[in-house]
């Protein structure tokens, strides 16, 4: 199988988003590393990626957000959450506001009752 960067973000999305678990993210490394054919133009950074997230299940090492959004910032990618309120449920007096803290990279808005924080 050929591993690209994108390819290796979207496993950490999947992640992220509860869609494989830690030990699924862990096996598919394992096997990338043993199997796979980095593409050439980044091998080396899609390797490292790749390497340190089949150790992740190791106590030592584990796998925290802040790794997560390392990792991808690794392959030229950037991590964003979207919080929205639960669908029945009320959204407040201030819902719908819109928020922009200038000059921060990492914006925090908020807009139609979601709130979102931008990771740049």
């Amino acid at each position: 199988m050929k591993i690209t960067k994108k390819t290796v973000a979207n496993k950490i999305a999947a992640y992220l988003h509860h869609r494989i678990s830690l030990a699924q993210l862990v096996s598919w490394s394992e096997d990338a590393m043993r199997d796979g054919h980095f593409e050439e133009t980044h091998a080396s950074r899609v390797a490292a990626v790749v390497s340190r997230l089949g150790v992740a299940d190791v106590r030592g090492f584990g796998l925290a957000w802040e790794d997560c959004e390392k990792l991808l910032r690794k392959l030229g990618f950037v991590a964003k959450v979207n919080i929205v309120a639960r669908p029945g449920a009320s959204h407040g007096p201030n819902a719908g506001f819109s928020l922009v803290s200038p000059g921060n990279s990492s914006g925090i808005f908020r807009s139609g009752g979601s709130l979102s924080r931008r990771h740049v």
